[in-house]
């Protein structure tokens, strides 16, 4: 034991071993603890207890990183074709493109990095420890295996503690396990198979003591800490590709290929027809810039940013640009419990007393909200319901927590559960400062492990409940099981004492506890007008039965409406928990998580136990996971993710860390979450509500449909384009289009044209399609028909019109300006069929309902387009610069006229590849 303990630290099952043997193990007396000449051998073999993270890509490498990119080679490669011909404008405009959208992902990705950095700052503090037999602060970090620690209520576990001592004590683990309470700690010995959320004796590395004292032993420090692990599977993981990104990597990979071989086989079949060599290599340059998208990455790039924005102003921040497209394709978001389908803050919604029920309406800690007998709002200023009464004033006045009104909101100070017994009360009508001078405390028991409850005595000479005697009072409160073996009597609806019923008492706590309802029980005894203290012997018999409080984190309200929205949009909603797995299956039909009309729950035991093949079944079919460890949430994500799925995963706490990141979107709450979620995320939720990562699909969808409408409109003129000069070049004839010309129309037209479409507003329906397949490649079949006719529709309006012109005038510039003028006609017609105002025509003309939410960033692009494309032929600048000749109206009606044909081949593709 002490060889494997002291060798490296790799023992994870102290637990499982009794205090003694622990602290045996590493040559430590509890009472005494370890030398300093001891503690300093240790501090050279181990080290400091910090978390050490691999060192970061430094700034300049990561920002050339951002360059390793298909698309952009194709660019740079364009850029250093237009340098190598000496065109140093156009080569600096297209170099400029790469460096912007290189600066841009750099700039959102480069917290990405910080995510050691953070876990390190998680259990930064200072302990206090016993060395030499003499108790003393030290800094965190100087704690080694084998110290001796003492805890008290506020402090932050310094590291992982064996616990052998514990009064009291209370830990909040929330950041670790996903537990929503703090959790009661004992020293007793548990079994080697223990779940982490149930590891009473230990205390963990970054959690804190809420309640109570205790000491215990280091057992592991740094990264063999449970927070170390997480933090070097962080390490192990590499940032996953989004679908987007790997999308595009092979769309772009494709499009080099294709432009590759199309200029390879022009260069040489113009070769073998004899033509000269000099002019067949600058028109395989030309068709290599024309077939290059050069405006599309900066389109996408600033789709994607109107996304980010668009997010923002619904709760949801976005750290890196492709998560936007990918939460859009999610096909399962897998969200924690507490904070985010939950309010957070326990809620009493069930109370028993008298034999009556009633109910709780309001959420949380605001005193808003009724008691309610039968439907009806009870008055508890009249005589009625005494007995009522009675156990809502031990719940107000059995307690050592209190509520607070900061910056508008309700908070406990204290304990949850004896917050939300304070709020009840205040919606009964009664303010516990009030109370406490009216009744107030004389003496009290504070709550114990060992013994389940808590015990307060009272003067109650002014109670609104008196004795009858001019006595005493002790209100209990506790477990149900300690609180039902002291009494002997309960109180009817009269609040006169009868025989307890065992058995009626039993069925009410069974009918809460299925509602997911933590329980609680109350008791009072009046005790004699002389009695001035409490003990455990005062309450060991004679209580009186007051009632039962269930309360519980209830649901979010927009929750549930959330929740529908996304099961109508074909998204599984998943939730993976640390808490129990009753109250989680409660929360779960509440707001509505069946799959096949069943709440499929499993417990992380369960898990455990299940090889690949078993888990991967339980993921798709499981809608809860409770009593989850870290690696359990990120073997769950992995099992989807081979299935197919686009998994989103939320999470707040450290031990979200690789599951956030294993995730294709890892979702943190920006509130409650801690620094390490956050930064091993790809969004943050300002507000901490899964409705808004509903909105964020919403906006996700968006964004993919404006990418594939933006997709669909450039890529037509570059197919034309390439014709055009394929054709041109085999057939030995003057090129319609030269490649300056080209630079403008893939540049600055299609940027002008194309930008508003990345401003197309949701459409109605975006919620109610079934998530795209995740599998169906950026360029799909339908989509390649549609670019497919409309390239060639645009080879025939350029080359045709370059041909008629030049024949009737002889003038090549003017030829080639009307070519360029006729193809943007075209375009404007194009736009406007995939436009959602196109898309509203179509519906209305069908007699469906339709409406356009926003057409001003249309309007607007195509102003600009039609000055840009004016100056472009009559401003002698742009005549020089460009080899263009200034058009008469007769000239620019043509050019209209034959753009016309593009209105019916618009609705032919409309209907091959609708626009949404």
């Amino acid at each position: 034991m002490s060889a494997t303990a002291m060798g490296g630290q790799q023992l994870h099952e102290y637990h499982a071993i009794a205090a003694q043997e622990a602290a045996q193990a590493f040559n430590c007396n509890p009472e005494t603890g370890l030398t300093l000449g001891e503690v300093n051998k240790r501090q050279e073999k181990f080290g400091k207890n910090e978390l050490k993270g691999k060192p970061g890509k430094p700034a300049w490498l990561r920002f050339l990183l951002q360059f390793n990119q298909a698309l952009l080679y194709i660019l740079l490669v364009a850029g250093l074709i237009k340098a190598l011909l000496s065109q140093w404008t156009n080569a600096g405009v297209i170099w400029g493109v790469t460096v912007i959208n290189a600066i841009i992902g750099f700039v959102q990705e480069s917290k990405a990095e910080g995510a050691i950095a953070a876990l390190a700052e998680a259990v930064t503090t200072e302990a206090t420890v016993i060395r030499d037999g003499q108790k003393s602060r030290i800094p965190s970090q100087e704690l080694v295996p084998g110290d001796i620690v003492l805890l008290t209520s506020g402090d932050k576990v310094p590291a992982d503690l064996r616990l052998f001592n514990s009064r009291n004590l209370q830990v909040d683990e929330s950041a670790l396990t996903g537990e929503s309470v703090p959790v009661e700690k004992y020293t007793t010995t548990l079994s080697s198979d223990t779940p982490l959320a149930e590891r009473v004796n230990m205390a963990y590395a970054g959690s804190f003591v809420t309640f109570g004292q205790g000491s215990g032993v280091v057992v592991s420090t740094a990264n063999a800490t449970e927070m170390g692990r997480i933090s070097q599977s962080l390490e192990r993981q590499t940032n996953l590709s989004t679908p987007l990104t790997r999308k595009f990597d092979k769309f772009s990979h494709q499009l080099l290929y294709i432009i590759l071989g199309l200029a390879a086989m022009t260069f040489a079949l113009g070769l073998g027809q004899g033509q000269n060599w000099t002019a067949m290599f600058e028109a395989a340059v030309a068709l290599a810039v024309s077939a290059i998208p050069e405006g599309l990455p900066a389109v996408v790039t600033v789709t994607m940013a109107i996304g980010v924005d668009r997010m923002a102003r619904r709760h949801a921040i976005i750290r890196k640009l492709p998560a936007v497209e990918t939460l859009g394709g999610a096909t399962v978001i897998c969200s924690d419990k507490t904070g985010t389908l939950t309010e957070n803050q326990m809620t009493v919604q069930g109370i028993f007393a008298g034999g009556q029920n009633f109910s709780v309406s309001g959420t949380g800690y605001n005193p808003d909200g009724e008691i309610l007998f039968n439907q009806e709002s009870v008055d508890l200023a009249s005589d009625n319901f005494p007995t009522l009464k009675a156990c809502l004033m031990a719940g107000l006045l059995c307690t050592d927590s209190y509520l607070e009104q900061r910056n508008g909101n309700w908070i406990v100070v204290g304990d949850p559960t004896e917050g939300a017994l304070i709020t009840v009360a205040n919606k009964a009508g009664w303010n516990q400062s009030e109370m406490a001078k009216l009744i107030p405390r004389i003496d009290g028991i504070p709550f114990e492990s060992q013994f389940q409850y808590m015990a307060t005595l009272h003067d109650s000479h002014e109670s609104l409940e008196q004795t009858g005697n001019g006595g005493k009072i002790i209100y209990v409160k506790g477990s149900v099981e300690s609180i039902l073996s002291r009494c002997q009597q309960m109180l009817n609806a009269n609040a006169e004492p009868e025989p307890i019923n065992r058995e009626l008492i039993e069925q009410e706590v069974e009918a809460l506890a299925t509602q997911g309802m933590r329980v609680l029980a109350f008791a009072k005894k009046v005790v004699p007008d002389n009695q001035n203290s409490v003990d455990h012997e005062d309450i060991a018999t004679g209580l009186i039965f007051l009632g039962l409080q269930g309360m519980i984190d209830p649901p979010r309200p927009e929750v549930i409406a959330a929740v529908r929205a996304c099961k109508t949009a074909g998204i599984q909603v998943k939730m993976i928990t640390g808490d129990h797995v009753t109250t989680a299956k409660a929360i779960a039909q509440r707001i509505g998580l069946e799959k096949d009309g069943k709440v499929r729950a499993f417990e992380g035991k369960q898990l455990s136990e299940m090889d690949d093949n078993e888990l991967t079944l339980a993921a798709e079919h499981g809608v809860v996971f409770a009593r989850v460890a870290p690696d359990q949430k990120f073997r769950l994500v992995e099992s989807l993710q081979s299935q197919g799925e686009i998994v989103a995963m939320t999470g707040d706490g450290v031990n979200d860390a690789p599951a956030l990141k294993q995730a294709d979107i890892g979702i943190a709450m920006g509130g409650a979450g801690t620094d390490v979620a956050r930064e091993a995320s790809d969004m943050l939720l300002t507000d901490d509500n899964f409705a808004s990562i509903e909105a964020a699909v919403e906006e996700g969808r968006t964004v993919y449909q404006n990418l594939r409408k933006a997709i669909a409109f450039i890529l037509p003129v570059n197919g034309g384009e390439s014709m055009t000069i394929l054709i041109s070049a085999l057939l030995a004839r003057d090129l319609p289009i030269l490649s300056l010309q080209v630079l403008w129309l893939n540049m600055v037209n299609s940027v002008t044209m194309t930008v508003p479409l990345a401003f197309e507003p949701k459409s109605d329906r975006v919620m109610k399609r079934k998530p795209r397949n995740p599998r169906e490649p950026l360029l799909s079949g339908t989509l390649f028909q549609r670019i497919a006719a409309v390239s060639i529709f645009n080879w025939i309006l350029i080359f045709g019109m370059f041909e008629w012109v030049r024949q009737d005038t002889g003038n090549i510039d003017l030829a080639r300006t009307m070519a360029i003028q006729a193809l943007v006609a075209g375009r404007v017609v194009y736009l406007l069929s995939i436009s959602q105002l196109a898309n509203v025509v179509f519906r209305k003309l069908r007699g469906q309902a339709a409406r356009i939410n926003d057409g001003k960033a249309m309007a607007l692009g195509l102003l600009c387009t039609v000055f840009l494309q004016i100056i472009f032929s009559q401003w002698g600048v742009m005549n020089t610069l460009f080899r263009t000749a200034p058009l008469n109206l007769q000239q620019w009606l043509i050019c209209l006229l034959l753009a016309l044909p593009m209105i019916p081949l618009a609705l032919f593709v409309s209907r091959i590849d609708p626009a949404e």
